[in-house]
């Protein structure tokens, strides 16, 4: 099961539907897509509530002032079935900087732009506009 595309889509779902908030279950690789989220300010924020197992993490989704949604797109890259990784040199420019890529990499979660400061590259998890 394609965990992160889960993710992904719950959250693309959410923000179709106009909600103001949505659950996922936590991981640690969703906290860190969920970090980058908030820092480039795509959602408003997240929390993890406790519930005795792995826990659960709240997105609270972020619109303009039409009611449209900010997160336009999240296209998942790799997936399960076919992975895709990236070098430093290779990291894609989304819709001409207005996106941003999302990298797992031996320093963590990183956007495109933080793997390119940090010159790393890594495995190529999603594109967000």
């Amino acid at each position: 099961m394609d965990t992160i595309g889960d993710f992904l889509t719950r959250i693309r779902n959410a923000a179709m539907a106009r909600h103001e908030k949505v659950d996922v279950p936590n991981s640690l690789v969703r906290k860190g897509i969920a970090e980058i989220l908030k820092n480039r300010g795509y959602i408003r924020d997240f929390r993890i509530v406790k519930d005795g197992r792995q826990g659960i993490m709240r997105l609270y989704l972020k619109y303009n002032q039409k009611g449209e949604p900010v997160l336009k797109a999240l296209h998942r890259k790799s997936r399960p079935g076919r992975r895709e990784y990236v070098s430093v040199d290779r990291i894609p420019k989304v819709r001409n900087g207005f996106g941003m890529a999302i990298l797992s990499t031996n320093r963590g979660i990183l956007s495109g732009e933080e793997a390119l400061s940090q010159r790393v590259g890594g495995e190529l998890l999603c594109n967000v506009w």
